[in-house]
């Protein structure tokens, strides 16, 4: 009889891709998953895996054993929500991923919180790129995810994250997100600024295919312009480094991007760029205690993530 410790692991690695990717979403070191599969090898006297580069690929054997571990993993949180919905309480193991400045902004706050009220649930957190956590709920290689969507350029523009078949979701909270320029910029300081003011400025923004980037880029031609994003980065501390610097503008999310240090400034953009927060889990999950409690604190905890002390809330 197959291990399924040993599929989970399987199951894993074809998830997110690598070894090391898999361990971190487990919560192993990369040597115990490759032990799990190296097992798996010789209980299914088969290759699973093979070097492509500086990686591996899961052979077409592994794929088909990945796929029936997906359908077993499927029934196992079945069984494991009615009994965590007979017992009442929420209880076992709660997986959660989250994009960066939720994971730094919101998670440590509300996970804090969840476990001071449910001592009998284990959570853990993995911090994926906002694009990939959708997937990995769909996948099944984690319980819950936090992600956002922007609000779309034009007045009266409501965001709609899209959820695959078989997930819920709910919107927790908007988080607010900030013009940052230079300290002695023109708009530092200022009146409101417009859109259409922005026209001929050097932006820093996120890659191309980022949620973040595809606003700004629409926000910017609906206001009659192309922007000129002359430098790109991952994470809100490096977009901010970027425009002490001098090197630019940029428009950053309040969530986990902390106090501004010297020579970046907050310029009042109208209107207000937001971005809208969610909670995604698997339908079938959705009787399970653990999964309520969660998101009954993350609904707690989000509403204030990306307002500045004495501003009411927008959205």
């Amino acid at each position: 009889m197959l291990d399924l410790a040993r599929l989970r692991a399987l199951h894993a690695v074809s998830v997110h891709g690598t070894v090391a990717a898999a361990a971190a979403a487990l919560g192993y070191t990369p040597s115990a998953v490759s032990q799990q599969i190296t097992k798996l090898e010789r209980e299914t006297r088969t290759s699973l895996l093979e070097r492509r580069g500086r990686g591996v690929a899961l052979t077409e054997e592994a794929l088909h054993l990945a796929s029936a571990a997906q359908e077993l993993l499927a029934v196992m949180e079945r069984a494991e929500t009615a009994l965590e919905e007979r017992r009442g309480v929420p209880a076992g193991r709660l997986t959660v991923a989250a994009f960066a400045s939720a994971a730094r902004g919101l998670l440590p706050g509300a996970l804090a919180a969840l476990g001071a009220r449910h001592p009998e649930l284990d959570v853990r957190l993995t911090e994926v790129d906002p694009h990939l956590s959708v997937d990995l709920v769909a996948k099944g290689s984690v319980d819950l995810a936090v992600a956002h969507d922007w609000a779309p350029p034009g007045p009266g523009g409501v965001p709609r994250l899209p959820a695959p078949h078989g997930l819920a979701q709910v919107h927790l909270g908007d988080d607010h997100c900030d013009l940052i320029v230079p300290a002695a910029h023109p708009f530092a300081g200022g009146g409101p600024v417009s859109h259409a003011d922005l026209r001929g400025e050097r932006w820093i923004g996120q890659p191309a295919g980022r949620v973040c980037h595809d606003w700004l880029v629409g926000t910017m031609r609906a206001a009659g312009h192309e922007p000129d994003i002359v430098h790109t980065a991952e994470e809100n501390p490096t977009l901010i480094a970027l425009v002490a610097a001098g090197l630019g503008i940029a428009v950053v999310p309040r969530l986990g991007s902390g106090a501004l240090p010297p020579g970046v400034a907050r310029a009042e953009l109208v209107p207000l760029p937001r971005r809208r927060l969610y909670a995604v889990w698997r339908a079938g999950a959705a009787r399970r205690p653990a999964i309520a409690a969660a998101v009954e604190v993350l609904r707690e905890f989000a509403p204030g993530c990306g307002v500045l002390p004495g501003e009411e809330r927008r959205g």
